[in-house]
């Protein structure tokens, strides 16, 4: 029975007063009951959420027992005594929760939420490449599926990928799959740099005329953005880096 009753609202008071700029009380209504059952669930099944840095708020902060970006949910699921794990985020980070929970159960909401950028390769194209670059060590984003980190040599974050290229003996790295951190990772070494043309939809939106227009309406305003936007938007911005 999911109403909107006195106890639900007395339980619910703390996330709302989160929440209350983003959702008006007659909505919250709607969506507090189902707060308090989710929570209510967890409990009895020992379980508990993940939730990525894109979720909602209502999710984020009214749900989620663990926040953070994807490798960073993973490795802070498999501290827990928890039995089951949610996975709020897309396929590859469910992937990448059970390898480091084996002993847990890892549920996606949705088995078909899907990431552009992991869709853009698979193990298939990652076996292509080591033919046509054969020696050449692969390094691989964590936002790609098992298959593909399963074909690949290492496996690097945003943020560590600079210092994993600069530790291997190799002059030359493959990067795969995204074109654009790869492109920022060769503007800080010596080494040489090949690439799959793989990227994020989402970051790709961004333009460096965007910015531009930014500026013109917020006077002194500082932009930050991810090195899987292309190069120019990184250049227009004041500082570029990872989660």
């Amino acid at each position: 029975n999911l109403t909107y009753t006195d106890a639900v609202a007395k339980e619910t008071a703390p996330i709302f007063e989160i929440l209350k700029d983003q959702y008006d009380p007659e909505y919250w209504e709607t969506i507090a009951p189902y707060i308090s059952e989710i929570n209510r669930l967890k409990q009895e099944k020992n379980a508990v959420i993940l939730a990525h840095n894109y979720m909602t708020p209502d999710i984020f902060h009214g749900v989620a027992d663990i926040v953070g970006d994807s490798l960073a949910l993973a490795r802070e699921a498999a501290k827990t005594d928890a039995d089951l794990i949610i996975q709020c985020g897309v396929h590859f980070m469910a992937e990448t929760s059970k390898m480091l929970c084996m002993d847990k159960k890892v549920v996606i909401p949705d088995m078909k939420a899907g990431c552009s950028l992991a869709e853009s390769i698979t193990a298939a194209d990652v076996k292509l490449l080591r033919e046509k670059y054969p020696g050449v060590p692969i390094v691989t984003y964590v936002n790609t599926s098992a298959e593909v980190k399963a074909e690949s040599d290492y496996c690097c974050t945003s943020g560590n990928a600079v210092q994993i290229v600069n530790a291997l003996d190799s002059d030359t790295i493959l990067m795969i799959p995204d074109q654009y951190l790869a492109q920022y990772t060769q503007g800080h070494t010596d080494k040489k740099i090949l690439t799959w043309e793989g990227s994020c939809e989402v970051h790709e939106k961004f333009t460096a005329q965007d910015i531009i227009d930014f500026r013109e309406r917020y006077e002194g305003v500082q932009v930050i953005a991810h090195p899987e936007c292309p190069p120019e938007v990184l250049a227009e911005a004041d500082f570029t880096g990872s989660t």
